[in-house]
């Protein structure tokens, strides 16, 4: 057996920035404790109002900078920055700005990957500030699931169509499979991640993840739950900005992967309910929001 090449890292960490500035250099400076592999770090930044800040954090931590030329959306931006720099490399981490990686957080990710080499896709066990677990491993939306969860999810939280779509994992002490996992921070096979072509682009921001866990599976890869792999995910410091036009983003992408899943010209009076449904469920949303302008955007 070759030696492993030194110059080329075991994973290639990614993120995207959207003026995230402020929460971009604790997610840089928690990786190295992280992981005793070697790695190399890309920010792409993907239309903030002042790139060279986030240029400046990546230089000071020794990492690569990608200009995406505007904002491109996640999925976008997050190929590019792969593609600046994943040649060569055994796993991709595409994680949010926002994640703060617990000591050792990747190098369980990688050992459990090492583990199953079926899995495509990990995710750890992700903390919110307030120290809850946040539901990053799920099952896919259905039809009768995404409809109850999508309906029932924020006045009824115990309701069964949201315990059927979100995968019971907050107690788990093992690897899991799962249909879908956290884009928020996600360890993805390299070969697996060329081999469906990466995320698609369509997906601005939202659902691209379950888009990507939805083709691995179809090319044969599986999605693993890692609970002893742990992070904290501090959330939505940029969609909070922007929420109304992020509420768009979140019922189109729901649209173009519900849609997705029922192909077909005999189903488009079911994808047009669907549409309506969603665009009504989107108004509703953004005039609660209005009312109440302390509540965040949708968290990935």
């Amino acid at each position: 057996m070759n030696a492993p090449d030194p110059d080329v890292p075991a994973v290639v960490i990614a993120t995207v920035s959207h003026n995230s500035e402020r929460v971009l250099s604790s997610f840089l400076e928690s990786i190295p404790a992280s992981t005793t592999l070697p790695y190399r770090v890309v920010v792409c930044d993907s239309g903030s109002a002042e790139p060279a800040a986030a240029a400046h954090l990546a230089d000071a931590r020794g990492a690569r900078f990608v200009d995406a030329g505007g904002n491109v959306g996640y999925g976008a931006a997050m190929n590019r920055a792969f593609e600046a720099e994943g040649s060569g490399a055994e796993f991709l981490l595409a994680a949010n700005p926002d994640i703060v990686l617990r000591p050792g957080a990747l190098d369980e990710l990688i050992r459990a990957a090492r583990q199953q080499p079926d899995g495509g896709s990990f995710g750890p066990r992700i903390y919110q500030p307030d120290g809850s677990v946040y539901p990053s491993a799920r099952a896919f939306p259905a039809l009768g699931t995404g409809i109850g969860h999508a309906l029932f999810s924020r006045l009824w939280p115990a309701n069964p169509w949201t315990a059927r779509y979100r995968t019971d994992t907050a107690h788990a002490r093992s690897v899991t499979a799962a249909d879908w996992l956290s884009g928020s921070c996600l360890l993805l096979r390299a070969e697996a991640f060329a081999a469906v072509g990466g995320f698609d682009a369509r997906y601005f921001m939202y659902f691209e993840d379950v888009d990507l866990a939805r083709r691995l599976g179809e090319a044969g890869w599986k999605s693993y739950f890692v609970p002893s792999a742990e992070v904290v995910h501090i959330g939505a410091h940029s969609t909070e900005r922007e929420p109304a036009a992020m509420l768009r983003a979140h019922h189109e992408s729901a649209y173009r992967f519900l849609a997705a899943s029922y192909p077909g010209a005999w189903l488009a009076p079911l994808r047009l309910l669907l549409r309506g449904a969603l665009a009504a469920r989107a108004g509703w949303a953004s005039r609660r929001r209005r009312d109440e302008p302390a509540r965040s955007a949708p968290s990935r």
